[in-house]
């Protein structure tokens, strides 16, 4: 049985992506019992697909969609040649991490033809996440 988080959040549904049932609201000891680091942070998970996500800090409020394992690999292939290149933004022009990053985020809406505010990594699917390396690694490969 998952461990529970404490009762301080309202009530809320996330549904499963894949089986479109209601996910568990768990801690970080659940998915991940050898992180002690992430005991305390929360997630939505469903246990028969094997999919969750996190939810933004001190809230239960998803982080995105729920990813099995081959989308969290294929997020995480997008993270890896999307972040560096706003991060390379915030020191060469003076901005912060934040400045950068939504401004990169903009700039990637642009390129994939997305609402502003439907582009972000923790949303997309597979598909879209190879998107983003087509799109990001061109940059890459000049910083290299």
């Amino acid at each position: 049985m998952p461990k529970k988080p404490p009762k301080r959040y309202p009530e809320r549904i996330v549904r499963c992506d894949y089986c479109n049932k209601p996910a568990q609201f768990v801690t970080g000891t659940y998915i991940y019992p050898h992180r002690p680091d992430l005991a305390g942070k929360t997630f939505w998970c469903c246990d028969p697909c094997k999919a969750w996500v996190g939810c933004h800090a001190g809230t239960n409020e998803p982080l995105g969609r729920l990813a099995n394992a081959k989308l969290r690999k294929a997020k995480s292939a997008a993270h890896a040649v999307f972040d560096p290149l706003w991060k390379r933004k915030a020191a060469r022009d003076g901005l912060t991490f934040q400045q950068a990053r939504t401004r990169a985020y903009e700039w990637l809406a642009l390129e994939m033809s997305l609402p502003p505010e439907e582009c972000h990594i923790g949303m997309f699917d597979e598909q879209q996440c190879r998107r983003v390396i087509e799109i990001c690694e061109p940059f890459s490969r000049r910083a290299a």
